[in-house]
């Protein structure tokens, strides 16, 4: 993606930086996730790997180049007077 040319890639690098800097927040459904997949399926993985380029994987294996990312409650919305994620 590097070579791709779109509106904003005057500030790519300021963009990767942010990502970058930015600390993972893994869910509670994330780690059940990795456990399972280890545990159950034998998938040994990176927990939280992040990528020569500062992309965060959330369950990686960098030799098969294979990753999972999980969305957990915080990717979807939340209605605020019900609770209830649309």
């Amino acid at each position: 993606w590097p070579d791709l040319n779109f509106p904003l890639s005057s500030h790519l690098e300021s963009f990767k930086a942010a990502y970058a800097g930015e600390e993972p927040a893994p869910s509670n459904f994330q780690r059940e996730v990795s456990a399972m997949l280890e545990q159950d399926l034998g998938w040994r993985h990176i927990f939280e790997y992040r990528t020569a380029e500062g992309i965060s994987l959330d369950l990686a294996d960098p030799k098969s180049k294979r990753a999972i990312e999980v969305d957990g409650p915080s990717h979807y919305l939340q209605e605020v007077s019900s609770g209830d994620y649309v």
